[in-house]
């Protein structure tokens, strides 16, 4: 069975979903049998990298005070603590995610888009590194196993991988898909959001039953 993840780099609760649904997974009998697709999302295609704090540009973009932006901040914290996650406010800022996503499709191409995701989360959530800069990307590319010079050849290359990036997201235009994490289990059930651990496994066992039925 097949669960495609709809997921942003730049998104807080794509973090913690993606870390609660692991576990869900984890608890799933037939885990071993489950193919996870990761999928582009841009929740700001129009951004510009630069140097404005993360909370401030969210709270502009959304209408909220800087005060209740860092509430929300608080609350991913926290939930990303519970999972053993690590964490910062403050640091972070705003940017582009596109090249960070053709970069992930390229990674996918080796094999080493999950090892890449995972490195690529850490660095904005855990480290508030920035993951917009070239050098960066270049780094995690190299840690998570990718060859240098095919990397540079991707990031200089503005094309490339490009349309990949785009059909993922007309995938999820076409399938309603408004926000991010979204899950689809075996192109009949969607999750979205942050569910708990406990959720995802039996979202996984229904669709598991009725794939067996189908």
């Amino acid at each position: 069975m097949r669960v495609e993840i709809w997921t942003d780099i730049a998104c807080p609760w794509c973090y913690v979903g993606r870390a609660r649904f692991d576990q869900g997974l984890a608890a799933f009998a037939h885990r071993d049998e489950v193919e996870v697709v990761h999928r582009s999302f841009e929740l700001n295609p129009r951004a510009q990298n630069g140097t404005v704090p993360i909370v401030d540009a969210v709270a502009a973009q959304y209408g909220r005070t800087r005060d209740e932006q860092v509430a929300r901040e608080e609350r991913a914290a926290a939930m990303a603590r519970e999972l053993g996650l690590g964490y910062r406010i403050g640091g972070r800022v705003f940017g582009n995610t596109f090249d960070i996503h053709r970069l992930l499709h390229f990674a996918a191409t080796k094999g080493r888009r999950a090892e890449l995701t995972d490195l690529a989360f850490k660095v904005n959530f855990a480290d508030e590194r920035s993951i917009y800069d070239r050098e960066t990307q270049s780094a995690l590319a190299l840690e998570a196993g990718l060859d240098a010079e095919e990397t540079r050849g991707v990031l200089d290359d503005p094309d490339a991988f490009a349309a990949e990036v785009r059909a993922d997201e007309q995938m999820a235009a076409d399938l309603g898909v408004g926000g991010v994490p979204f899950f689809v289990l075996g192109r009949r059930y969607g999750v979205n959001g942050v569910q708990p651990a406990a959720m995802f496994t039996r979202a996984l066992e229904q669709a598991w039953q009725e794939r067996a039925v189908a």
